[in-house]
């Protein structure tokens, strides 16, 4: 391979021109806008101090921009990451420690250690054993636990847990001791910013304000609203009253480093960073390849493994925690322009800046508008039309959905999405374990077969024909078997059955196994049994087998074949019965 399929960076770097160069400016000056409070919300959601998440927010995007593919997808801090972060680190340090920070970092190495290896390994394919219903339901899930975890900081009391009882167990116990200084700007945070996401464009729309110019200041809004409440926390003293802070910020960047290597936190970590790395992945794949479907752009799976492993093993030389790809500063990356994945190294540029120059004035910051900043911004994770939707379409899928989904409230992320594997997995089990078969009969006046069931076709007595519509292996090779005896129980005046494999792409060891039984209870009955279009790799595999050479019928090449042969051995002589020689597969 060239270098460029693992440095991106050497193919589109040699288009970048002027024009390039302006779009990736406008839009990291938006999203490091927009970032700039969000990083500091969630580095608190992960139980860690506000810088770690600016932290964060500089070297993962200059990482990104080496060795991602996407043009417009934006890296940094996100609230489920966040979340799960929190969770891990939490059974092996004490939030507000050294350790709780150092193992952070841990996790972001382990993570993007991980995801660099499965993209060597071209391991990309994992992120298919996470069906889109399932990561639905857990980031619902995920979204309403981030939410409620805020309430505490919102009106100023206490709250502890990773699961939805033991959160609102606490804001139960501690609810007599709000604060109500804390709970007024908490409130007057939430519904700015609500106001903002929501009414502010059509407002500005209203006073003739032009549409590029409203973007920007919407998606300013997080930082005015940041200004305004610093500005009432100087003016009233808020942190006298007894309003949480967000205290001394240190300034400027922090050495790059490696944290120290105890093999008992990587171990208690490895699981957990795992997890992180898959969720991740999946989150940040789908939104890179929705936004490349827009532009005719191609994102490949395993080099953005390779990017996002890239991208925390960055985060962790920086002092950060993990990250990926999020939802909605990808939007605004690729809403503002971004034409090349130069637009994030800007803007961790401007995050940079940022760190050196504005965390002095962070100090006044009340806790309590970074909480209604994460509030907002979870908003639009919950979609609880997924639920109705997987009810009317699929049962199994809506199992699943609602497995995740109350696995995660009740039992935390890493337990829920654990489950949501777990039911994925067991949804596709179940479906190929129980393959759709059909009885199969001629369409009048064509040579195409279909389901007797849902067309008018023409039958022949005594010859049945079945479409297999699912490849053969162990878990569905004994309901095949039970399908065609049942046939023949059914049909007593049978001769010949025939099994359509135009939909078998592969037969395993056990399904043979069921059928040479097939075809010895089918011999013992007097009844010949054939196989129609069998695919060239199947038959392939069965030619070097005994059970062509004991096949009481014939390979046919289509089905309506098959049937012209079958009519044409019932009109021949009795001395010409014996079996023919296989016919050619396709």
């Amino acid at each position: 391979m060239s270098l460029k399929t693992y440095f991106p960076i050497l193919d589109w770097g040699r288009r970048y021109n002027r024009q390039t160069l302006s779009s990736d400016l406008i839009a990291a000056v938006i999203v490091t806008i927009m970032l700039i409070p969000q990083s500091l919300a969630y580095a608190l959601l992960a139980g860690l101090p506000p810088e770690v998440g600016l932290y964060a927010s500089v070297l993962p995007l200059i990482a990104y921009a080496v060795f991602g593919t996407s043009s417009a997808l934006a890296v940094g801090p996100v609230a489920v990451v966040s979340l799960m972060t929190a969770a891990a680190v939490g059974r092996v340090a004490t939030q507000g420690t050294i350790d709780y920070a150092s193992a952070a970092i841990m996790l972001a190495l382990l993570s993007g250690v991980m995801l660099v290896l499965m993209g060597m390994l071209r391991l990309g394919f994992i992120a298919n054993f996470l069906s889109h219903p399932v990561i639905s339901g857990f980031i619902t899930a995920s979204g309403l636990i981030i939410a409620t975890s805020q309430v505490g900081g919102l009106l100023g009391i206490k709250t502890e847990g990773h699961a939805l009882p033991q959160l609102i167990g606490s804001i139960i116990e501690h609810i007599g001791e709000i604060n109500l200084d804390t709970a007024a700007v908490g409130g007057v945070a939430l519904a700015l910013l609500l106001w903002i996401r929501l009414d502010l464009k059509n407002w500005l729309k209203r006073f003739g304000v032009p549409k590029g110019l409203a973007t920007v200041i919407v998606r300013a809004g997080p930082v005015l609203v940041v200004f305004l409440t610093m500005a009432w926390s100087a003016l009233m003293d808020l942190g006298s009253k007894g309003v949480a802070l967000v205290g001394q910020v240190p300034q400027g960047l922090p050495m790059l480093s490696l944290p120290s290597f105890d093999f008992a936190i990587i171990q208690q970590l490895a699981l957990p960073a795992l997890i992180i790395s898959i969720v991740g992945f999946v989150e940040s794949i789908s939104v890179a390849q929705t936004l490349a479907a827009k532009r005719r752009e191609r994102i490949t799976p395993n080099q953005e493994l390779i990017g996002l492993g890239a991208s925390n093993i960055a985060a962790a030389i920086g002092g950060g925690y993990p990250v990926t790809g999020g939802f909605a500063r990808s939007v605004v990356n690729f809403d503002a322009g971004a034409a090349t994945p130069a637009a994030g190294a800007f803007t961790a540029i401007g995050i940079a800046s940022a760190t050196l120059l504005l965390t002095p004035f962070l100090a006044i910051l009340p806790k309590a508008t970074l909480a209604a900043t994460i509030v907002i911004a979870v908003l639009t994770l919950v979609d609880f039309s997924m639920l109705k939707r997987a009810w009317t379409y699929s049962k199994a899928d809506f199992a699943a959905v609602a497995i995740t989904l109350v696995g995660t409230l009740l039992l935390g992320v890493e337990t829920g999405i654990s489950l949501g594997v777990g039911a994925s997995i067991l949804v596709f089990l179940y479906r190929s374990s129980q393959p759709h078969a059909a009885v199969v009969g001629l369409v009048p006046g064509t040579e195409h077969y279909r389901n007797v069931k849902r067309h008018k076709v023409e039958t022949v007595p005594g010859v049945l024909s079945i479409r297999i519509d699912e490849s053969l292996y162990f878990a569905n090779a004994r309901y095949l078997e039970d399908l065609v005896i049942n046939q023949v129980a059914a049909n007593p005046g049978l001769t010949d059955i025939v099994l359509m494999c135009s939909a078998v792409n592969a037969i395993d060891m056990s399904a043979l196994e069921s059928l040479e039984a097939i075809h010895a209870r089918l011999s013992d009955l007097k009844v010949r049994l054939h196989l129609s279009e069998v695919k060239g790799p199947v038959m392939d595999r069965l030619l070097g087998t005994e059970f062509l050479a004991h096949l009481s019928g014939q390979i046919h090449l289509s089905q309506h074949q098959a049937m012209l042969a079958i009519a044409a051995h019932r009109l021949a002589a009795p001395a010409d019965a014996a079996h023919r020689p296989l016919d050619a597969a396709s």
